[in-house]
């Protein structure tokens, strides 16, 4: 690694210099499934940049079985780990040992970590190897407690003492969005860096939309939602059933495509039948142009995770053509953009209870929100939603995590869009 590779301790000050050669990315991310969906989409599409730039990245997860294979976003490796007991089929780099042996192995330049829990003794490996390492935050611990049931005092000082350890044993800590880095700015981590995800604008387009699809899942005039999710307890997808029914007992027909695989399914579509609502459970959908037609198809995606701090399905959504409806309070107002009252801009609407805590938005509140957004006209509304995506590029992510781990361009790769020095004070 030459010293233009290396951390400054300015942050990125040569970023503007071009590298001799590429820098040995590893990626360790667990909780990934074959139907996984954002984290998976992320992991993709980062590793495919990050090889275009020049770099060499790795990325290991685990699966049933060992392999390792050359893709097109790199070296893939896949260690055998154990399923997740309740988690609907996650699995786990568990093997330290093994994990370590790997690490030193590769011996890699920069270390990128999409797990704050279980692999967060990473870092320490890390600092002792003198490897700059990465966290990436793709959820937030008082979140995704709370969710859980956990009391809102009790989840807040489990994830500051969580945050804490997290921040100390990391270079740096990237978050997605201004609402996932609230929890780190609430302890003081001073080594916190953004970097947006992106979106398929070439894969994700409003002209995927096929009316042969609308009519096998929506008759003449019967409005159609859709709801891409993992079906799990932090994604609360039964709300999107509560939406359906509150819509229902408006008058308002109806009808709701659920694709997504989780821990959950077996409940709601229990659910669903027992209340006589007409929803179609797809599963995991693999192939990724029949999802972007689903979505393009749809009048309303529903994006009713309280914990989301990005959301790649509802900018994804977006991309289609179609307005989203979010939790009040997730990230995703911020993504999709709702802030902005211009009527010409807005991408989609606000789910809320007045006078209640985000915890308290429900199917009534959902309902609300999608009927604000069918009020406006269909041209102007599916403008809007495409607009907002176009700001979100996978170039621009690539540039900005690029920015955070100090990876300068290499001689003859173009440089990322968006790869500007990144200016931090390390916690460390």
């Amino acid at each position: 690694m030459s010293a233009a590779q290396s951390y400054g301790g300015g942050g990125g000050g040569g970023a503007g210099r071009v590298a001799a050669e590429g820098l040995r990315i590893v990626r360790l991310a667990n909780f990934v499934t074959p139907g996984s969906g954002g984290l998976r989409t992320a992991l993709r599409e980062l590793g495919t940049g990050y090889r275009a730039a020049g770099h060499e990245p790795v990325l290991v997860v685990p699966g049933a079985r060992h392999d390792d294979r050359e893709t097109a976003q790199g070296r893939v490796i896949t260690l055998a780990g154990p399923v997740l007991p309740g988690s609907g089929g996650y699995r786990v780099l568990a093997d330290r040992d093994r994990l370590r042996r790997l690490l030193e192995e590769l011996a890699p330049d920069r270390l990128e970590v999409s797990d704050r829990t279980t692999l967060r003794w990473t870092g320490e490996w890390a600092r002792r190897a003198r490897v700059p390492a990465v966290m990436v935050s793709h959820e937030t611990a008082d979140g995704v407690l709370r969710t859980w049931g956990v009391p809102a005092p009790l989840a807040r000082r489990a994830a500051d003492a969580l945050n804490s350890r997290t921040a100390h044993a990391y270079t740096r800590v990237v978050c997605t969005t201004a609402w996932a880095e609230r929890e780190f700015h609430r302890i003081g981590a001073r080594n916190v860096v953004r970097a947006p995800l992106g979106v398929d604008l070439e894969r994700c387009r409003p002209e995927a939309a096929d009316t042969a699809l609308r009519g096998h899942y929506a008759r003449a005039g019967e409005v159609l939602l859709v709801l891409c999710s993992r079906l799990s307890v932090e994604k609360r997808p039964g709300t999107a059933l509560d939406c359906l029914a509150e819509l229902r007992a408006r008058g308002v027909r109806a009808r709701l495509v659920v694709a997504g695989e989780g821990p959950l399914r077996g409940r709601l579509e229990r659910r669903a039948r027992a209340r006589g609502l007409s929803v179609t459970f797809l599963g995991h959908v693999a192939d990724r142009a029949r999802l972007a037609a689903l979505q393009a198809t749809a009048d309303v995606c529903l994006a009713p995770g309280p914990a989301e701090t990005f959301g790649l399905a509802a900018l994804e959504a977006l991309a289609c053509g179609t307005p989203v409806v979010v939790h009040a309070g997730s990230a995703l107002p911020e993504v999709v953009g709702v802030e902005d009252t211009a009527s010409s801009r807005v991408a989609g609407a606000v789910a809320c209870v007045a006078g209640a805590g985000a915890a308290a938005v429900g199917g009534g509140g959902f309902a609300d929100a999608v009927l604000a957004v069918l009020e406006r006209p269909e041209p102007e509304r599916r403008r809007a939603a495409r607009a907002r995506a176009e700001v979100f590029g996978w170039e621009r992510s690539v540039g900005a995590f690029l920015a955070a781990h100090d990876a300068l361009p290499v001689d003859g790769a173009p440089p990322a869009p968006g790869s500007a020095p990144v200016s931090v004070r390390s916690a460390r």
